[in-house]
């Protein structure tokens, strides 16, 4: 049987070429881009705003972390290591911020006592200062009279207070440092920290009993319309 002829190739037309068309495309207008500038400033000047009070609180906060922290260290560093160490108190002067220094007393050398040498300094907020904002009367543990800032050495021999550091001894005890290598009297105190420009009640202090080294922290509360200090 005869084969059928091939069936000649179609041949395909070439795919037409797409043209795109072109789109003109539209930028904001000065106008609409000062709009959104100015939705963007408003926006952030109130969460500046909001936020601010947050902000103060936790310089206040971490101001009187620092120092109690620094307190109950260097504490224990006296008991560990077996040395005097003093903690020095300075309250914002001039544009220097409030700090707190630690210093170590070496052991005698030949019956002298070298000079104290600085351990470490810790600078608090710019904003926080030692300082005393009409507390009332009844002061934390006793202490002072809530109008002095920095307030330690009230001793067992009359001693009023005034005092800008306080002395830990290798027993745990805290002194006046009178007497390097025995630290002197027994000294209590308190020291205080506020903001000067918010409520009392972001007010903080700490206590420091004498015989014992205790170190205790404090918040300055608004209970039933009168201010009350609280242990933290």
């Amino acid at each position: 049987m005869a084969s059928l002829p091939e069936s000649p190739s179609r041949s395909r037309p070439p795919p037409r070429k797409r043209f795109m068309t072109s789109k003109k495309i539209r930028g904001f207008s000065l106008l609409e881009l000062m709009a959104v500038i100015g939705i963007s400033f408003t926006l952030t000047a109130i969460s500046i705003v909001t936020l601010m009070p947050l902000f103060q609180k936790s310089h206040i906060d971490d101001a009187f972390e620092t120092s109690l922290a620094t307190m109950r260290d260097t504490r224990n560093l006296s008991i560990a290591q077996g040395h005097e160490y003093w903690v020095a108190f300075d309250a914002i002067t001039g544009a220097n911020p409030a700090k707190i220094t630690v210093l170590y007393q070496p052991a005698a050398v030949a019956g002298v006592y070298p000079a104290r040498q600085t351990v470490n300094t810790y600078t608090l907020p710019i904003d926080i200062n030692f300082v005393t904002r009409g507390y009332p009367a009844s002061t934390p543990d006793g202490f002072g009279t809530g109008v002095a800032a920095i307030d330690f050495g009230y001793t067992l021999v009359g001693g009023t207070g005034g005092s800008w550091s306080i002395v830990f001894m290798p027993d745990g005890s805290a002194r006046d440092g009178t007497d390097p290598g025995s630290g002197g009297n027994l000294s209590s105190g308190v020291v205080y920290m506020t903001r000067s420009d918010g409520p009392i009640t972001d007010s903080r202090a700490i206590t420091v009993w004498g015989a014992t080294g205790r170190i205790r922290g404090w918040r300055l509360n608004s209970i039933g319309g009168a201010d009350k200090w609280v242990q933290e």
